[in-house]
């Protein structure tokens, strides 16, 4: 329950929870260590235990009662199992990409759930890596989990400063294309196909100066309506897939 609703208990401890059986079965997938495995046999489907037993080998099992597992979830009825699983804190020099590396770059995303979207965009379209600035929602929330559908778990996912960010993709020649209002061009008439880094900012303000300062390019999404912006994680869907449009065609 710490763990759950603590994230510098997470960060300090190199601890997460993940709940339900498709994320726990990609979680091991990706290679992860899973510590222990809460079951609560009144929720969980008989079927699915086999497999998610094998994919947890090694694990403690702990047998819990519908109560306990109510009070140690995030949600009551995510098919009766959790997991504690160790999260390995990746640092930018860790990444290992191509030539033409494709980067989303978020900036003080605040909701752990548009993160968890995020993610789930970022391993859909084959992003290389999630660089997450300033963060202010941790990536191992129980609730980015979920949101990623288990992708946080193959995405490589950095925390870091923005200062740090930028400096690091200066010196690897990325093109640094910041989604704002200001001074921008269409984000589709603007080239994506060489190593780039898509840089969105906060739920309510946006991107800092220094990302606006730093960027190679300003990019913008066609308003068209009343509302003068989209969710985060839905610019960054759109972002993301006109890189994989150019870079396919």
């Amino acid at each position: 329950m710490a763990l759950r609703e603590s994230s510098s208990l997470r960060r300090s401890g190199g601890e997460a929870v993940v709940e339900g059986v498709r994320e726990i079965e990609r979680c091991s997938l990706a290679g992860y260590n899973i510590k222990e495995v809460y079951c609560c046999p009144a929720l969980i489907d008989e079927a699915a235990l086999p497999l998610l037993q094998r994919r947890c080998d090694g694990a403690l099992w702990i047998e819990v009662t519908a109560v306990v597992y109510a009070k140690a979830a995030l949600r009551a009825t995510t098919e009766g199992v959790l997991a504690v699983v160790s999260t390995p804190r990746l640092s930018l020099d860790d990444l290992r990409l191509p030539d033409n590396a494709l980067l989303l770059v978020a900036e003080g995303v605040e909701k752990p759930g548009n993160l968890g979207a995020m993610l789930r965009t970022a391993d859909a379209a084959g992003v290389n890596a999630l660089v997450v600035c300033d963060p202010l929602a941790d990536p191992f929330n129980p609730n980015s989990i979920r949101a990623s559908l288990g992708a946080v778990f193959t995405v490589p996912t950095v925390c870091t400063t923005s200062r740090e960010c930028i400096a690091w993709l200066r010196e690897r020649g990325f093109t640094i294309l910041t989604a704002q209002l200001q001074d921008s061009r269409y984000y589709y008439d603007t080239d994506m196909t060489g190593p780039t880094a898509i840089v969105v900012g906060t739920e309510a303000t946006g991107l800092s100066d220094e990302w606006r300062e730093a960027a190679t390019g300003h990019i913008l999404i066609p308003m068209l309506g009343v509302v003068d912006s989209l969710n985060v994680s839905a610019s960054a869907a759109i972002l993301v897939y006109e890189a994989v449009r150019q870079r396919l065609s």
